[in-house]
């Protein structure tokens, strides 16, 4: 028969409950890079703005719809407002077509 030095189990990965470090961690904060997000707006309304018909399916249009004024929010205010509007003349025009 073996004997036990303790009656207690450890973790299986060598940690105990009352030891996790993340609960002392601040939870990360993601912060957009202005310059990228624009990138990827500019691209987007291009994209738009070339087609003669709507060129996404209708997932990817409800996708852009979502995302775009949410990405804009990572801009100043007049910028975002400008790119937004932008955006919907030309889902506008695009649904129309």
């Amino acid at each position: 028969m073996h004997e036990m030095t303790s009656s207690r189990q450890g973790d299986l990965f060598g940690r105990d409950e009352e030891d996790d470090p993340s609960e002392d961690q601040p939870t990360p904060v993601y912060s957009a890079d202005p310059d990228e997000v624009r990138a990827e707006l500019h691209k987007i309304l291009a994209e738009a703005r070339a087609a003669r018909k709507m060129p996404w399916d209708p997932a990817k249009v409800r996708l852009y719809r979502t995302i775009v004024p949410q990405m804009s929010n990572w801009l100043p205010e007049e910028e975002a407002a400008q790119l937004c509007f932008e955006f919907e003349t030309e889902m506008k025009r695009l649904e129309a077509a």
